[in-house]
Parts: structure tokens; C-alpha cells; sequence
């Protein structure tokens, strides 16, 4: 290579560089209206989003207090219930007093319509069918169980349930180390 075509190239000034040319097809009208209404659009989707998480926290809150009324009574009186709730297996579990110093628990089983009570204190889980729009109340159905467990103390001898198939997972699994027998 040459001496004088580096020394040429060398000696010119680098390129300017300019701003790119605006888009001429869009006038500025059209930018500034396009602008106003993505900003509207974003404005509303952001407004919409709000809302729809203020109704969540309503209802998920008003569903809170709910079950907390129908648990401790309406007036808020009562000792308050321990609430297990399982959504896959659609059966909520409930720890209640069997007596003056025993525990029991209550599984309703939505899937299956059944509900059944296992005394700490007694070697047996008792199960019922339930209709399903109208399913006993937390009370009605221990006082049940309760009394069903007293006249199998006096001497009814029932027969266990043979075919646990009937009965869901979480009431299996409740009762899996004792009979099971029809209330």
C-alpha cells in the first residue's frame, strides 16, 4: 500500500452523523392522537385490574367473616373451631370437644355427601349421608355422632363397614386404625 493514500485518508475528518429522518407518511397530529389513546387503553386496563383485585379482597374477606359467623355463632359468642379445608379433596375438617376433656374430629366430604366423626377417646368413626343441599350443621351433627357412640356403649353390637370404598380420602384416612359403622 501507498504512503499518500493513508496519509489522505488520515488527514479527512471522520463522517458526520445526523439524526435519522422522522417518518414523513405520519403526521404529528396522528402521533399525538395515537399517543392519547395508548394512554387511554392503559389507564382503563390499570383501572380495570384494580378493581378486580378490590372484589377479590371483598368477597375473599366477606367469605372469611362468613364461615367466622357460622362457626362462633351469629352474635360472635362461642369458642372458636379449628377449620382444615381441602379444596382438592373438597372436605373440610373440624377439631370439637367430645365431653369434658376429649377431642374429636368432623370431615365433611363434599365429593362424596358423606360426613363422619372419629372420638379420640373411643375406638370407633362413625359415617352418614348427607342430602346435598342440606347438610347438618357442626352441632346437630356431633350431638349425633355422640349419641350413636353412647348406645353402642349400652350394647347395639353393629356391624363395622366392610367396603371402605365408599368413603373418601381424607375419612379414610381419619378412621384407617379403627371400624367404621353406619350413624
Amino acid at each position: 500500500m501507498e504512503d499518500s493514500s493513508k496519509e489522505a485518508l488520515m488527514e479527512e475528518a471522520p463522517p458526520r452523523y445526523t439524526e435519522s429522518p422522522r417518518l414523513p407518511c405520519i403526521p404529528h397530529e396522528l402521533k399525538n392522537l395515537l399517543l392519547m389513546v395508548a394512554l387511554v387503553v392503559v389507564a382503563l386496563v390499570v383501572v380495570n385490574v384494580a378493581f378486580l383485585l378490590l372484589g377479590l379482597h371483598l368477597s375473599e374477606s366477606h367469605a372469611e367473616t362468613v364461615l367466622r359467623m357460622s362457626i362462633q355463632g351469629l352474635d360472635g359468642e362461642g369458642s372458636p373451631q379449628q377449620l382444615a379445608v381441602s379444596r382438592r379433596e373438597r372436605s373440610g375438617t373440624f377439631a370439637v370437644r367430645d365431653g369434658h376433656n376429649g377431642s374429636a374430629a368432623v370431615v365433611y366430604d363434599y365429593s362424596k355427601l358423606l360426613v363422619g366423626y372419629r372420638s379420640w377417646r373411643h375406638r370407633a368413626c362413625y359415617i352418614t349421608r348427607v342430602d346435598k343441599d342440606n347438610f347438618p350443621g357442626l352441632d346437630a351433627v356431633t350431638e349425633t355422632f355422640q349419641r350413636r357412640q353412647d348406645e353402642d356403649k349400652v350394647g347395639d353390637k353393629a356391624v363395622p363397614l366392610a367396603d371402605r370404598s365408599v368413603l373418601g380420602t381424607t375419612i379414610n384416612i381419619l378412621c384407617s386404625a379403627v371400624p367404621v359403622f353406619w350413624a
